[in-house]
């Protein structure tokens, strides 16, 4: 009996403990009773939240009795001497001596356009014709006045040579001449006016007047004469770097709306500095083969102004600074395993280029440094590397 009366208390306990244990996630989710599976959610959530409440004081009581979980961590990286090209970065217009707007020499009516829009010329070729006003009939008369005169002067110069007649006479002849000649020659020399040509071998770019048009020299505009041969990429540079940007230094060349990088040369530089705003001018070369490139065209110059062939560079982020205004970074000596100590070293630097500058002194080739982590470390404090 008394046998019987434990089996059954044990049966009892069973099923209370059974009642007692939650379902498990299978079962909840297999039920699909959506109330069962939120009730169990919410659970599980609540668990979860004293959990992590418990690893996080357990993780600070580590922290404290610990002297290991103390060392900060950190990174590094070991510096290089290398090539530092620095660049001055500045805009440009394209331009070229070889544009140009053509004035006519000669005031009249345009009788003649010789060319159109977009055709290559070459130098002294004929552009237009101007109504020379009468100037080819005035030579006419002029160059048979002019033969008259030489025939009497020939004939003075031979009664001369014979020591026939006055010496006055023969001046008077000779003088004659030279003057309807003189005459002849610079009537001669207006009508050439009239005759429009080309200054420079390209390409006419714009035909500016109309055919039949009253032209006047310094006044009426002609054509607009192009040559893409001799184009440059002119510039304004601050004064400062007067002495370091000279002909033959490197420069790159961008043109943002075509897409474009060349590289080039400064062709020459100014010898005058602006008063107005402390610059001088410098010029590059655009090279010949690329006809895409059309004067006044905008474009980005890097230009080559400083070169270290053994640089250190650095991180900018790295850098701290003290109370005095010195620049310092972490290196790491002594170093076992992954720890090491944590060295602070006073620097001075030079020039910057993007996100990188050059350290001019207190660091040697080959040193280590501390990369992430460097802000939190302090100095001689054991460090842990994660290298």
């Amino acid at each position: 009996m008394k046998h019987i009366t434990t089996l059954i208390l044990t049966a009892l306990i069973l099923v209370s403990c059974g009642n007692q244990n939650p379902k498990s996630v299978d079962d909840v989710i297999a039920s699909k009773d959506l109330t069962q599976i939120r009730e169990k959610k919410a659970a599980l959530d609540e668990q979860y939240n004293a959990l992590g409440e418990q690893i996080k004081q357990l993780t600070e009581s580590i922290k404290e009795l610990d002297p290991q979980e103390k060392i900060p961590l950190i990174t590094t990286f070991t510096v290089k001497d290398t090539v530092f090209n620095h660049y001055v970065e500045l805009q440009g217009n394209v331009t070229t001596k070889e544009n140009i707007v053509i004035y006519p020499e000669f005031n009249g009516v345009l009788q003649q356009v010789l060319v159109k829009e977009g055709q290559k010329v070459r130098k002294g070729e004929a552009l237009a014709k101007i109504d020379d006003g009468g100037l080819s009939q005035q030579v006419a008369q002029l160059e048979i006045q002019t033969d008259l005169a030489k025939t009497t002067y020939d004939r003075q110069k031979r009664l001369w040579d014979q020591k026939i007649g006055s010496e006055i006479q023969f001046l008077q002849a000779k003088t004659n001449y030279e003057a309807q000649q003189k005459a002849v020659n610079q009537i001669k020399e207006q009508i050439g006016k009239t005759i429009v040509r080309a200054p420079f071998s390209g390409t006419i770019d714009d035909v500016l007047t109309d055919q039949g048009t009253v032209v006047a020299p310094g006044q009426s505009q002609l054509f607009r004469l192009v040559s893409l041969k001799n184009m440059y990429v002119e510039t304004d540079v601050p004064e400062r770097y007067v002495a370091n940007i000279t002909p033959g230094k490197s420069v790159e060349l961008s043109f943002p709306i075509l897409g474009k990088t060349m590289q080039a040369k400064v062709r020459q530089t100014g010898d005058f500095i602006n008063p107005a705003n402390r610059t001088f001018k410098v010029e590059v070369t655009v090279p010949e083969k690329d006809k895409t490139i059309k004067p006044n065209l905008t474009a980005k110059l890097k230009i080559n102004d400083y070169t270290n062939p053994k640089a250190i560079l650095i991180p900018q982020s790295i850098i701290s600074e003290n109370a005095q205004g010195d620049q310092y970074v972490y290196t790491v000596i002594e170093k076992a395993e992954n720890t090491a100590t944590a060295k602070r070293t006073l620097i001075t630097t030079g020039k910057t280029q993007g996100d990188k500058i050059e350290v001019l002194s207190g660091l040697e080739n080959e040193a280590e440094l501390i990369d992430k982590g460097a802000r939190s470390v302090r100095d001689n404090q054991t460090v842990k590397i994660l290298n």
